[in-house]
């Protein structure tokens, strides 16, 4: 056997594991959650009353994936909406000045714990999922503006000098070069701060956000271990595949900015 067609099958079969050993592990991991920890709940207990009944589905459990998934989904939304200009804000040359303080602003989410942010500004927003929100946003700004700065700032400037001789503008050239070349790296910021947030917005429920954390506090609080472990390893759940799944998509990303190359 040649060694083209020993490189190919070594190959197929590395893409076939990388597609499938992380979404097996997690079935897996989710069917001995439910056989051990879930079925054995007796009926009429707390367990069942707080997760929710065996016959219509542990509802309650499926209503806080939802829940937890819309403040992961809102936040980073709107982290990113603000995050990716602030970056290129700063990557511009009139702006560098003002790099150092907006990242130290970025950094306050990251620096100060996530309770903490909550704690703080529960006072301004109240009780419930805006407070949620608002800190998830926080904690998620400073890896978006630094990739996205990052990024723009190993665009080559060679590129950008022969887009100019061309006769582009800067908004053409930021649109149309910048940003595309850029894009994998600002993407891995958005990696980052999605899988941030996943486990940050379990703090939620100490404020009445709601989500997964809810079984992890209740739990805690009740002594009640099939709580906490439905709470924790649905959150971990979430958080290995959002990773996997962005992982996938950011090695693409790289893979066709390599071949535009």
């Amino acid at each position: 056997m040649s060694a083209v067609a020993v490189n190919r099958k070594s190959e197929v079969l590395y893409t076939i594991l990388s597609w499938s050993v992380v979404p097996l592990l997690i079935f897996l991991t989710l069917i001995l959650l439910y056989q051990h920890v879930m079925l054995p709940i007796a009926p009429g207990s707390m367990e069942e009353n707080i997760l929710g009944s065996r016959q219509i589905g542990f509802q309650n459990v499926l209503s806080e994936v939802l829940e937890h998934l819309r403040l992961i989904l809102i936040s980073t939304l709107l982290a990113i909406a603000t995050g990716v200009p602030a970056g290129i804000l700063i990557s511009r040359p009139e702006f560098r000045d003002f790099a150092g303080l907006t990242l130290s602003v970025a950094n306050f989410g990251q620096a100060v714990p996530s309770i903490a942010i909550l704690a703080l500004f529960m006072g301004v927003f109240g009780l419930g999922a805006t407070t949620a929100i608002f800190a998830l946003w926080l904690c998620a700004l400073l890896p978006i503006i630094r990739n996205t700065a990052t990024g723009l700032d190993g665009v080559p400037a060679d590129i950008i000098e022969a887009a100019t001789g061309m006769g582009m503008t800067r908004t053409q050239i930021l649109l149309k070069i910048e940003l595309p070349l850029a894009f994998p790296v600002i993407f891995a910021g958005v990696r980052t701060a999605t899988v941030l947030n996943v486990g940050t917005a379990a703090m939620g429920a100490f404020i009445g956000a709601g989500g997964l954390g809810n079984f992890i506090v209740t739990g805690i609080a009740l002594r009640r271990e099939s709580m906490v472990l439905v709470g924790a390893v649905i959150t971990a759940t979430i958080a290995v595949l959002g990773d996997w799944l962005l992982g996938k998509i950011q090695n693409h990303l790289m893979a066709s900015r390599r071949r535009l190359a």
